[in-house]
């Protein structure tokens, strides 16, 4: 349950941020920047501190090589759907959403690495050791 709260928050993090529809960060700070600047401001560092806690997390956990790994294999399951006509992207809105929900992938399993490893082998990280 704890990777699935971790993938949902990641999730939530990037469509927040940038969907398809009008309702993200990006469309709303465009057209307010005029009348409601300090809260563009505020939104935008909190979004930030979001994006800063979990690509840490993901780079000290899985590294680049790791993320390319988990992108890799989200991308040919795509390419598997796709090819067996399971999946049609030329929708460019749902296009986005899978690339949302790809990314939000690589970012749970980067946040929820050290658990899973932990569970799967039973070695504990130095990060993970209790005082």
């Amino acid at each position: 349950m704890s990777f699935l709260l971790r993938w949902l928050f990641a999730f939530v993090l990037l469509a927040a941020t940038y969907n398809p529809s009008q309702v993200n960060y990006i469309r709303w700070a465009m057209n307010n920047t005029d009348g409601n600047l300090p809260l563009v401001v505020l939104f935008g560092i909190v979004l930030l501190i979001g994006y800063i806690i979990y690509l840490r997390a993901t780079l000290r956990s899985i590294g680049v090589f790791g993320m390319a790994l988990v992108l890799g294999l989200v991308a040919a399951i795509l390419w598997a759907l796709v090819y067996y006509g399971l999946l049609d992207l030329s929708d460019p809105k749902l296009s986005t959403w899978i690339g949302i929900f790809a990314l939000s992938l690589v970012l749970g399993v980067g946040l929820s690495w050290s658990i899973i490893r932990r569970k799967l082998s039973g070695q504990v990280d130095m990060d993970d050791v209790e005082e």
